[in-house]
């Protein structure tokens, strides 16, 4: 397991995160997992003996009960809290009334006091608000994420699921009133996905913004459980079939990683896994799980090595099509 430091800050996370949406199960949340604390002991306690040392979960997973196990496991285990980078967010609908969703203050500073009570924790390591909120100004969102850091309760704050201009703005805003900034981008991203190459990678690497990737495997798609040619009746894309994704295209990218995974003897998720390794805006790649043995397959992709050949064939299968502006860009810069 290698660290890499999130963002442009000194905080190391492991390339590896394990996420935590498996745990518990209620509401919409009974497609991805229903796990009881006792498997959820076992699956914190094997991320950590392979290696892992960052936690990625939500206030909306499983309406709570995700913080609460994960809080849980780790004092079963006896686990050092502050060995641990704890994540988590706020955003979704956490209750009836009109002010129990979104990201204003009030929303904000309640909803962070609820989590800590939920993970009976001192302090989150990374607060990360879950989506944009197109009703609160970002000066509210910031200012409110900016007093929990001046207060001690946060470490650092992220955000998730936003468009380029909505984290350049909220950047910006954050450079002009002198405000705690948004450290790592929370992001969907596979080797079937990579739109988030044609404005949001190229942002993060000039901006020093970290990258955690979440659905690596494209909802299960790029398990090697799928084919174009085979129905398959387990897994999760059976009941809750999201992310969206183009799948002729990912059945060709399937087809170029399964020779790939048994030339090397590995699976394909493995090589799934390892091409995101790989990418350079990547800072970890959250991986979660109902049964170890899936767990332990995702946690062994950082011993997959790819060649730069390989890397090639892949690259060649997924690439994007060529977009305005971007093509123009490239051709201008091309001499320079």
């Amino acid at each position: 397991m290698k660290y890499n430091l999130l963002g442009n800050t000194g905080l190391y996370v492991s390339e590896l995160c394990l996420g935590t949406m498996t745990f518990g199960g209620r509401g919409m949340w009974t497609a991805i997992g229903t796990l009881p604390q006792d498997q959820v002991n076992s699956l914190v306690k094997q991320s950590v003996d392979g290696g892992i040392n960052f936690i990625d979960t939500a206030n909306i997973y499983s309406e709570g009960l995700s913080e609460q196990m994960t809080g849980q496991a780790i004092r079963d285990l006896g686990l050092k809290r502050d060995n641990l980078v704890i994540a988590t967010k706020v955003r979704g609908q956490m209750g009836e009334g009109p002010n129990e969703v979104g990201l204003s203050k009030k929303h904000i500073l309640q909803q962070a006091d609820e989590s800590l009570e939920r993970l009976k924790m001192d302090y989150i390591d990374l607060y990360q608000i879950h989506g944009f909120d197109r009703l609160t100004p970002l000066e509210e969102t910031l200012e409110a994420l900016d007093s929990l850091v001046k207060s001690g309760k946060v470490r650092y704050i992220g955000c998730s699921n936003l468009a380029a201009w909505q984290l350049m703005k909220a950047l910006g805003i954050s450079a002009q009133q002198h405000l705690s900034k948004f450290v790592s981008l929370q992001a969907y991203y596979t080797i079937a996905g990579r739109d988030l190459e044609r404005e949001l990678v190229p942002l993060l690497l000039d901006q020093k913004v970290g990258l955690m990737v979440w659905s690596p495997l494209a909802g299960g798609l790029l398990s090697g459980k799928y084919s174009r040619d085979a129905e398959t009746k387990e897994g999760r894309r059976v009941n809750f079939d999201f992310p969206p994704v183009n799948k002729e295209k990912a059945f060709d990218i399937v087809d170029v990683m399964r020779k790939i995974a048994d030339n090397k003897g590995v699976t394909v998720a493995q090589i799934a896994l390892s091409w995101l390794l790989h990418q350079p805006a990547v800072s970890s790649v959250i991986i979660g799980a109902n049964k170890p043995a899936q767990l332990a397959d995702n946690l062994s992709s950082v011993d997959v090595k790819l060649e730069a050949e390989e890397l090639a064939q892949l690259d060649e299968v997924s690439k994007l099509p060529p977009e305005y502006p971007g093509w123009m860009i490239e051709r201008q810069g091309s001499g320079r």
